[in-house]
């Protein structure tokens, strides 16, 4: 297992978003050298956890819950044969593109050391979003995307450090529970019956599907 390369991007103008200064940060590129990581801060006024990199909307991204987004190289091929065409790593907006990572597979709360000192905690899948369809320019993409369930991981960084292209990507713990990314994707998205299952990850969760499991939970309870 090991990372691929490390994407940042810089604010752009874009007729797709809905970030208030009408810029987006998801046209990423891979980084020529190494890259620091730490933890941005909290979500609205933290951004990327990745120096260099651009979050241009903080209501609905950054922060340090979704401080780092992986996507595996598989998954991008995969998408290359449906859709017909290259994609380069970075295309999804991912900071992270990996190599023999099962990223969607991941449990909540697992830890990744990437390099000799990074380690990341997987907290949820990614929502697809206006921005992320515009920036593709794919017909009916969110939907699409969402069918697919393989929707990447975003991290929080537990402990910082720098990162390049090449290094080994270990996991150093995974819970004991069964609830991964692609079970919390589906969850928040198509299948709400799910959400009480996510409890089972506790506080690694990313703290909105937390509530969403818990509001969820409560009401189920009560209509029973």
């Amino acid at each position: 297992m090991r990372l691929l390369t490390v994407n940042t991007g810089r604010p752009k103008a874009a007729s797709c978003t809905d970030a208030p200064a009408g810029v987006t940060g998801i046209d990423k590129r891979p980084a020529d050298g190494p890259v620091r990581v730490a933890d941005p801060g909290p979500k609205g006024t933290g951004g990327s956890g990745l120096a260099g990199d651009s979050v241009c909307d903080l209501r609905h991204h950054g922060g340090s819950d979704q401080a780092v987004y992986a996507f595996a190289r598989e998954e991008l091929d995969a998408w290359e044969r449906e859709l017909g065409r290259p994609l380069a790593n970075g295309a999804f907006g991912e900071n992270l593109t990996t190599g023999g990572v099962d990223v969607s597979g991941a449990r909540i709360g697992e830890r990744w050391r990437i390099g000799a000192g990074l380690v990341l905690e997987v907290t949820s899948g990614r929502i697809p979003c206006r921005t992320f369809a515009g920036h593709l320019g794919v017909e009916r993409w969110v939907k699409r995307f969402t069918q697919a369930a393989a929707p990447g991981a975003y991290l929080r960084v537990i402990e910082p450090g720098e990162i390049r292209a090449g290094d080994p990507v270990e996991i150093v713990s995974r819970p004991d529970h069964d609830v991964t990314v692609r079970m919390e994707f589906l969850a928040t998205t198509t299948r709400r019956d799910l959400l009480p299952e996510l409890l089972a990850a506790g506080h690694a969760l990313h703290p909105e599907a937390l509530r969403a499991a818990l509001k969820y939970a409560g009401k189920s309870a009560v209509d029973s």
